[in-house]
């Protein structure tokens, strides 16, 4: 089996060590009465892998610092590929923990650990009206047409004088009913006199 493990693009220098854990959580049911329970299956969990390596040499360790630190602060799935998965749904992965170790016992050497678990790639973006009549949506538009039309259509008759307080257009009549009253009554006193 091949220890070199593809992180997106990067191939993880000198590996000495790689494990994958898979599990499944149950629910467990217990029966009153009966020994032993009922388990429901809740799926699996994300698969977690962790892989161990060294490096040697001052230059092979700045550079896999600086390769692993760069993918583990942009903090995005990566494409992840290994021997060790083959059979698995894994297709993506997120650097969940970063390790890195030196001794001065071997100061050409530096160990590193890293633990990925899986992501899985967020889903389609899905049409938000689905499978809706857009029939109704059709109508809806054609009423706001026609409402829109009738309002150019009064609009267009010119001003539409306020209807909610009428007596604003009746006191310049009132007015002049009222002096034409006046008269009137100047007029019945003076042939009162003359009949009388």
């Amino acid at each position: 089996m091949s220890l070199t493990p593809m992180l997106g693009d990067w191939e993880l220098p000198r590996v000495t060590r790689l494990e994958v854990l898979e599990s499944r959580d149950f629910l467990e049911l217990p029966v009153p009465g009966r020994a032993g329970s009922l388990f429901q299956d809740l799926n699996r969990r994300p698969t977690k892998v962790m892989i161990e390596g060294s490096v040697f040499g001052e230059q092979n360790g700045l550079d896999l610092l600086n390769a692993v630190r760069e993918k583990y602060l942009a903090g995005e799935p990566l494409t992840f590929v290994s021997d060790i998965v083959t059979g698995t749904e894994i297709q993506y992965v997120l650097l969940q923990q970063l390790h890195v170790q030196a001794e001065a016992s071997a100061p050409d050497q530096i160990d590193y650990a890293v633990w990925l678990a899986e992501s899985p790639p967020p889903p389609p973006p899905s049409n938000l009206l689905g499978d809706i009549d857009t029939g109704l949506l059709d109508a809806a538009a054609g009423m706001l047409d026609s409402a829109m039309g009738a309002l150019d259509a009064l609009s267009a008759l010119g001003s539409v004088p306020e209807l909610s307080d009428p007596t604003g257009a009746l006191t310049g009549i009132v007015g002049e009913t009222g002096t034409a009253i006046t008269q009137l009554g100047e007029v019945g006193n003076g042939l009162r006199d003359l009949l009388g």
